[in-house]
Parts: structure tokens; sequence; C-alpha cells
């Protein structure tokens, strides 16, 4: 029976294969699972109230494009973290940002750009729906090495004029998955200015906004405000699963142009799964409140001086300016990988599996990334066994 070719050449899913590269090697250790960017500090305490108070709401299908309560709490959240005013109509529950990046390519890229395939654009590595989003569509997906020699940002303005006019949407994450780096306000600038000049959407991934050392990570709305750009130019992808620690809620959202979001919602009402009404309550009392988000944040604020201390001495050690994510230096990720699971229980993902070879060179295959998750009365221990193993 006939498949798909568009999708032949994608590569196994980076957690499967990384349970393909440890097979039957047993741990050398107590097991420690910093693979995986799953939050593990407390959830926000009064949510449980919440999901009581409206267990009347799992009889009724739930609204599409998110109750008015949880619109009006992200709306206000918007309002405080970036100084930006967004109608109701400008904003999209999603069931995760995960479907909300892979939806809203399917919603808006062109079938042809300029009378020529689309491209999309994202750096590389990246999170890996941006690539299936783009074979979804038909476009040609664009991998920009995202390097220290670019700040671990990628260099978009670099690619050729003529490629950038086939550009229908280019991704970026900030704070960036796995690197920790953040696009600064004078990127951010940069790039509407090249997407207003090339005619291109930028889909911001910046479900990490919220983990930070000390100064909060500009937004892609809040300086497309401040330059009074083409408020169709760019959407924010935001999310509870690290934010708020509840990644099994599934809740997060965009926020854009009215056009853009009511093209989301007009696909999302004939093939999107909502969010069921008593959870996006549940979402809605998240939005409200930051104390819990300041108690997370000072935990991470902990583990990155920790993690600093511990790594002060290595080559090449960088610490992650925000999100949760260690992108530690070593000779060949996959070796490394397999060595500190064999000899220590630790178990970390290769960085070569969050990102494709462009012209026979994987620009993450000397890196491991590591999820600073682990609670953090462990996580001293665990850092030091990692170090002790690959930085002997």
């Amino acid at each position: 029976m006939a498949v798909p070719k568009r999708f032949s050449n994608l590569p196994e899913y980076a957690f499967p294969r990384l349970r393909a590269l440890l097979g039957d090697t047993p741990p050398g250790g107590a097991p420690v699972a910093m693979s995986i960017g799953e939050p593990r500090h407390e959830m926000p305490p009064f949510l449980a109230d919440v999901l009581a108070a409206n267990l009347g709401g799992f009889a009724k299908y739930p609204v599409n494009e998110g109750i008015p309560e949880l619109l009006a709490a992200i709306q206000r959240w918007l309002r405080r973290r970036y100084g930006v005013d967004l109608g109701p109509e400008q904003i999209m529950a999603l069931n995760g940002t995960r479907e909300g990046l892979f939806n809203a390519a399917l919603a808006l890229c062109p079938e042809e750009k300029r009378g020529q395939r689309p491209v999309v654009l994202m750096p590389n590595p990246f999170y890996q729906v941006y690539a299936v989003a783009a074979l979804a569509v038909g476009a040609e997906p664009v991998y920009v090495p995202a390097t220290a020699a670019t700040g671990h940002m990628p260099d978009y303005a670099s690619l050729p004029a003529n490629l950038l006019d086939r550009v229908a949407i280019a991704y970026l994450c900030s704070p960036a998955n796995p690197q920790g780096a953040v696009a600064s306000a004078e990127y951010w600038r940069d790039l509407l200015e090249l997407a207003e000049r090339h005619d291109f959407r930028i889909f911001a991934d910046e479900c990490y906004c919220e983990i930070y050392r000390d100064t909060p990570p500009p937004g892609a709305l809040e300086v497309a405000a401040q330059m009074g750009a083409d408020p169709e130019r760019v959407l924010s992808f935001q999310s509870l699963s690290k934010r708020s620690n509840l990644p099994g809620l599934r809740s997060g959202f965009v926020a854009g142009g009215a056009g853009a979001i009511a093209r989301i919602r007009q696909l999302r009402a004939y093939a999107g799964a909502p969010l069921p009404e008593p959870l996006q309550h549940v979402a809605a009392a998240a939005w409200k409140d930051e104390a819990h988000v300041a108690r997370s944040r000072a935990l991470y604020q902990q583990k990155y001086a920790m993690a600093d201390r511990i790594f002060a001495k290595v080559p090449g050690y960088q610490g992650p300016e925000a999100g949760f994510f260690l992108w530690l230096p070593v000779s060949d990720g996959e070796e490394a990988t397999l060595k500190l699971w064999r000899e220590t229980g630790i178990k970390v993902l290769p960085g070569a599996y969050l990102a494709r070879k462009v012209d026979g060179r994987n620009p993450a295959a000397g890196f491991v990334r590591v999820a600073m998750v682990t609670p953090i009365d462990d996580l001293q221990e665990a850092l030091l066994r990692l170090r002790d193993c690959l930085y002997p």
C-alpha cells in the first residue's frame, strides 16, 4: 500500500532513538532522567480546587478558540509581561504549543511563494515539529545553523536574497531549545525588518520565556508593537508546560494578527482538539497567578548557579541565559550519552538528535543536552557525577 513520500526522510524521533542507543545496557548507578524537558517543580497549588469547581464542564463539548475567561486571562498576562494590548480575536487557545506550531503552518503557509515552492526556515538544532510542519505543507525546510559562532541564534539575514524571497514562515525559538540563548530586542527588530522586506511570517516559539537568570527575555509581540510592525507579521506561541510546571495539562496559546488567528481558528474548528472546558478554567487560573512562577524561577536560578560552579573549568562550557537545558560540549554526543548511562546511570540526549546534517555536517553532533529538571536537592550530585564522567 502506498505511503506519503514527504515524510520518508524523517529520522526516528529523538526519544525512540535514545532508547535504541542505550538498548539493554544496564545503568551504572541509580538512574537519573535528564534527557526530556519535563518540569518537576511544584504545580500551582490552587489548581485542584479550580478543577473540582468546574468538573461539570466535562459534560459539554469545549469551546474551540478558548472560553472567554481563558482569553481574558491571557490578554491580561500579555499586558503584564510584554505591555501589549490584544483583543480576544487575536488569541487562540491551544492543546499544547506543539500542535499549534504544526497547525499554524497548515493554516498559513501558501502552496506557492512567488510562483515557486515555499521555504520554511528553522534554526539547526531545533524543535522537531518545525520540520514536520514544513514537510506537511509541501514546503522546503531550510535548516540554518545556530551555533556559538552566531550566538546560538540562526543568521537568517545571511541567506541569499532569492531564497529569502521564497520564505513563507521562519520559526524561531527564544529562549532557545536546546542552547538556552535569548533573542535580543535588536535581533527581533532585525528579523521583523527582514520579514517585511521579503514578506514572510515569523512563528515565535517562546514557551521558555518565564525561566531566566535575571532579565526577562524580550518577546516578539513586544518588539513588533514597539516598532509599529504589521500585526500579521508575527505569531507568538506560549505554554503553561514550562511556565507553570504543567506539561500534562496540554495548554498553551497563539497570539498575533486577527487575520492569522481567524485562519487558525477556522482550521481547528474542522480538525483541532480543543482543551476540555474544566482544563481551560485551570489554565485561566494559572495565567492569572505569578507567585508560583516566581517560586519556580528562583529554583532554576539556583540551578544555573550550581551548574556554573560545577562546570566552571570545563572547556567550552557556556551556561544558559534562560530555559532549563545545559548544552554541554563533548567529542561525540552519542558516545558521551552511552558512556554516561553505562558508568553513572544518568540519561541525557545526544545533541545530534535535535538537528539535521547540512553539507555533511550536523552542528549539534558535539553536544549533549541535559535537562535540569531533577529536584534541586538531587541535582548537585547528578551534575557532579556527570562532570566527573565526561570531563575527568
